[in-house]
């Protein structure tokens, strides 16, 4: 109740703020923070403030000197903008409506023919969001955010491994069990159990068929168990991870059988992953590409070090055609997606 109280707060901040004039700004800026700490900007100390919907990015000031600061929501009271209008953002990409949390790629065009689905807890809030294609059968993406607060390590892997078709895509639209059963294809998560063991409810949900897509086990298994590995190692050195996994579902990236002769098998798996730290205030960001095969002998690349898979967001983007991390500003979306800094994420050429 309360996480859902903070969600509809911050929404009607972002919607009153968006109808503020944009060509202008405020005279003056204050926040309150929840210990009573008041901080005032004036015209002369910034150039915009920014408004970012996210449970923990709420209030970002620019100054002047080319710095900026971020007040996380969960510290923010109140901001109260004084003498003018509000330039909210620059983004011309960002999800209008729904999905605006910064690990949302941007929506697909038809809505009527893709389900955004968010699952959640009332004790953690969501554990991840995914859209779902009634065409294809299948998952577009899934992604989620990793951060102190949902990485406790309170439970185990929930056994028996209670793989359940989602309830809320319509029957003819779902995959089901027995699309998978007997296949010779493992069902693949994409948000994996092991990044949300912080209740049994949460990692119950990780077991849901529209969490999952078809994987032949050397792939699901061996290269993707390794980066979901690194990404663990990845959220625990930055305060915010925000995480989107998938598989190609394209015509054009699909192996010609089916699973089952049902489900789509995508020759290709990835990762688009951006990483926020506070104290230096700076994102970073990584994809990773991966071609599934079906044995060892049919991978001509398994003694590539770990580096090998590292491309950019912008070619993830191009390889993929989804437009990734589209709800930051445009100015930083552009320099985070430019290139991807192995050094960065300990990617070295001899892992």
């Amino acid at each position: 109740m309360i996480m859902r109280k903070y969600i509809i707060a911050m929404t009607l901040l972002l919607c009153s703020l968006t109808a503020m004039a944009q060509e202008q700004k405020p005279d003056t800026v204050i926040i309150t923070l929840r210990n009573g700490t008041e901080v005032r900007y004036t015209s002369d100390q910034f150039d915009r403030v920014q408004v970012i919907f996210n449970l923990h990015y709420g209030v970002k000031v620019y100054l002047k000197d080319g710095k900026s600061k971020d007040y996380l929501a969960a510290e923010v009271r109140i901001a109260e903008y004084h003498g003018g209008g509000m330039i909210v953002d620059n983004n011309k990409n960002r999800n209008l409506y729904r999905a605006k949390l910064l690990e949302y790629p941007h929506l697909a065009a038809d809505s009527t023919m893709n389900q955004l689905i968010v699952k959640s807890t009332s004790d953690y809030g969501i554990t991840y969001s995914l859209e779902w294609s009634y065409q294809d059968k299948a998952n577009r993406w899934t992604c989620y955010q990793m951060h102190s607060g949902n990485m406790y390590k309170n439970v185990g892997r929930t056994y028996p491994d209670p793989f359940t078709e989602d309830g809320e895509i319509p029957e003819e639209y779902r995959s089901t069990l027995d699309d998978y059963k007997g296949s010779g294809f493992s069902r693949g998560h994409l948000c994996p159990s092991a990044d949300r063991l912080c209740s049994k409810e949460q990692n119950t949900q990780t077991f849901l068929l529209s969490n999952m897509q078809p994987q032949w086990q050397y792939h699901n298994g061996g290269l993707w168990v390794k980066f979901e590995n690194k990404v663990r190692t990845w959220a625990e050195d930055c305060d915010t991870l925000y995480v989107v996994k998938a598989a190609t579902i394209r015509s054009d990236q699909l192996y010609p059988e089916k699973c089952n002769n049902k489900l789509p098998v995508p020759k290709y798996f990835y990762m688009a992953l951006l990483s926020y730290k506070k104290s230096t205030n700076k994102y970073e960001a990584i994809g990773i590409w991966t071609q599934q095969y079906k044995t060892k002998e049919d991978d001509p690349y398994q003694t590539q070090p770990l580096s090998f898979y590292a491309i950019s967001i912008d070619e993830l983007e191009e390889r993929t055609g989804i437009d990734f991390f589209c709800n930051l500003p445009d100015d930083e979306e552009e320099k985070v997606e430019k290139a991807a800094h192995i050094d960065y994420w300990g990617l070295t050429e001899q892992q």
